[in-house]
């Protein structure tokens, strides 16, 4: 669901832009405020750099011709916390539009406010986290996960039309774009929430502490579940994403279904400025090298964007968690 400038006004990108920045400080004041355990600094990082990998495998949407992927809000929200989930996904969002031209850079407060906030902080808030208070077990933390990405992969959807409306984009009339919008990445999110559900319930047997559960049974040691993330990440990012579907994704479906055709025509100053920004910066655009004739782009891209935002989130786990620390040593 990651939308390219094309799709908005400068008026209301820069608005979602100055939204979501508003939630990533909140996000970064929470965590400085609240206890931030330290071992969640590692889990930041193997955790974005396996949402990253899991972004690049679009699964095939039967009997649509259209595709989806995980946008992993509710999975990152339900082991780091809503707030070092949000800092975890803007991370993803940033590294694919600057190193990847996945996503425009005038759309990326969208991308982050559709994909991050409403999953991290407003449907984990309201739908999964009630539902886990009631007991976290495998069958509350499936239940929970499936409602909870549906609702914000519904809620991301209709503002990705909120805010086409908003920036005046005649080729997508309310009507028919929220129609085709709304019941496929309902689809989605139901494959979505079951995955979620599945490594959130492996979690619970390897670890049941990192989702907040004591237990006295023997666990899996937490460095090896931070390897085993870590060597998922690369071998999705770097192997699975081979298979990814060659279908457009929902967006990119009900754009063309709407509009005829998904590569829909921006002008102006800023849509020139940040696409020149983008093209200077992005040096594996679509996955792939520039020229495209060498084989193997995507595996290539798969394992350098995955190390790339693990270093990234571990970067500014630290970052918090020092700053945090010396503040902490002022006051005593």
């Amino acid at each position: 669901m990651h939308m390219a400038d094309a799709l908005l006004s400068p008026a209301v990108g820069t608005t979602m832009l100055v939204a979501s920045a508003a939630a990533i400080g909140l996000s970064v004041k929470k965590i400085s405020g609240n206890n931030f355990d330290e071992k969640k600094i590692p889990l930041m990082g193997v955790m974005g750099a396996f949402i990253f990998a899991g972004q690049m495998i679009n699964f095939t949407i039967p009997g649509t011709g259209s595709s989806g992927h995980i946008g992993g809000g509710i999975l990152l929200a339900a082991i780091l916390g809503p707030f070092p989930a949000l800092l975890a996904l803007a991370s993803v969002l940033l590294i694919q539009c600057l190193f990847f031209a996945d996503g425009g850079l005038l759309a990326y407060g969208c991308n982050v406010f559709n994909m991050g906030v409403t999953s991290c902080l407003i449907t984990y808030t309201l739908i999964y986290k009630p539902i886990i208070k009631n007991g976290v077990n495998k069958k509350n933390i499936t239940i929970a996960s499936i409602l909870s990405v549906a609702a914000g992969l519904q809620l991301g959807a209709f503002f990705v039309v909120l805010e086409t409306l908003a920036s005046g984009i005649t080729e997508l009339p309310f009507k028919t774009f929220v129609l085709l919008m709304q019941p496929i990445h309902l689809a989605i999110g139901l494959v979505e929430g079951i995955v979620t559900a599945a490594v959130l319930c492996f979690l619970h047997s390897a670890r049941p502490e990192i989702l907040a559960v004591q237990s006295t049974e023997k666990q899996m040691p937490f460095k090896k579940v931070i390897a085993i993330f870590a060597v998922l990440a690369l071998l999705i990012g770097g192997g699975l994403s081979l298979l990814a579907s060659a279908f457009p994704d929902g967006l990119e479906w009900a754009i063309e279904n709407t509009a005829g055709t998904t590569e829909l025509e921006a002008e102006g100053p800023l849509f020139n400025a940040a696409a020149s920004a983008v093209e200077k910066t992005a040096f594996l655009p679509d996955y792939d090298f520039k020229d495209a004739e060498g084989p193997g782009g995507t595996t290539i891209s798969g394992i350098v964007g995955s190390l790339i935002t693990l270093a990234a989130a571990l970067g500014i786990g630290t970052l918090i968690f020092l700053c945090k620390r010396r503040v902490h040593l002022k006051k005593v």
